[in-house]
């Protein structure tokens, strides 16, 4: 009996398939589902199970993970960025959704066909939120130093974390290497809208990484401004903690009746008037994402002043059960 039982057990283990996803066979771009005409119909004899994903409440305004690569660049509106690729370098697969922590993939490119002459090396470009981030960061020059700190002793330190320039924007560079793997990791990390923005250019060939490197200052980016700025044009202030305390003039709290333990991180923006003008959910279920939504729609803040004068803000809220936050090292614990 204890046998059938095992077996019976295996049975339903490989016949359950986790979906994440708010809807079967469709996909999201920029906050909305779209349909997906590249679908795959689903295997039969399994138990689909709705997954928190991201998601917005329009698919008009620029989310973090919205970028896109073509024409040999990589183009992503949030952070006003634009990254001129190599020929032959490309985009094969798209990232995953964001962490409840704030972390994102936004983009993975190699060469389509590597040869001695384009080398074999891949960049990662990634972006850590800071409204949400489990280290304890608030800029870029911490979170690399955190990195740092918490590398494994098979890694060997080839350039400590060091402030650079990098097409005219400050960045920290930090570069480590290990010789079991006989690779190279050149990190290179800037502040875009209380995001910090990662460039990972990986490669066993140190001069391929130094190519990319040169070829990083023609990069397109918004002009060195500080969070409460902006980026210097129209995008919204960027303010932590803002929806709390007396900036809330009126407040509804959302009716969280199922899977209410998982963490909800939500950014909003606010408009000149104070009311909620955008929502975007990093990862939520569906019921969760509507039951939120339909609360924020009747919060109203205190208007954020800017030389006198009222402009758009962006923050962001964690509901439901929010994920435990990084240890501090020694270092750390030393210099609070």
């Amino acid at each position: 009996m204890h046998s059938a039982l095992l077996r019976s057990l295996r049975l339903l283990g490989l016949s359950v398939v986790l979906v994440v996803g708010a809807q079967t066979a469709r996909t999201q771009e920029g906050g909305d589902f779209l349909q997906n005409p590249q679908a795959k119909k689903l295997p039969t004899d399994v138990i689909l199970v709705k997954g928190a994903w991201r998601s917005a409440s329009d698919s008009v305004t620029p989310v973090p993970e919205g970028g896109t690569v073509a024409d040999n660049a990589y183009i992503n509106k949030y952070f006003g960025l634009t990254y001129a690729l190599e020929p032959g370098w490309i985009q094969k697969y798209s990232g995953p959704p964001p962490s409840d922590s704030g972390y994102y993939v936004l983009a993975q490119i190699r060469p389509a066909d590597t040869t001695k002459e384009t080398g074999q090396g891949s960049i990662l470009i990634a972006a850590h939120d800071l409204f949400f981030a489990l280290a304890p960061a608030a800029n870029p020059l911490e979170l690399i130093n955190h990195t740092k700190d918490k590398l494994q002793a098979v890694y060997k330190v080839e350039r400590p974390p060091t402030p650079v320039s990098i097409a005219n924007h400050p960045f920290v560079r930090f570069d480590y290497y290990s010789s079991v793997a006989k690779l190279h990791w050149c990190v290179l990390a800037t502040q875009i809208r209380c995001h910090v923005v990662q460039f990972v250019l990986t490669s066993r060939d140190t001069k391929l990484i130094g190519s990319l490197l040169v070829d990083m200052n023609k990069m397109k980016l918004p002009p060195e401004v500080s969070p409460e700025d902006g980026t210097g044009d129209d995008d919204p202030v960027c303010i932590k903690d803002y929806a709390g305390g007396e900036n809330v003039i009126e407040r509804v709290d959302p009716v969280l009746t199922e899977r209410r333990f998982n963490a909800i991180p939500v950014r909003i923006i606010i408009d000149k008037d104070g009311k909620v003008k955008h929502i975007h959910f990093l990862t939520a279920f569906p019921e969760q994402a509507k039951s939120i939504t339909d609360a924020l729609s009747q919060w109203r803040f205190k208007p954020y002043l800017r030389n006198g004068r009222p402009v758009e803000l962006e923050t962001g809220i964690m509901f439901g059960h929010a994920p435990r936050t990084a240890t501090l090292s020694a270092n750390d614990a030393v210099n609070k």
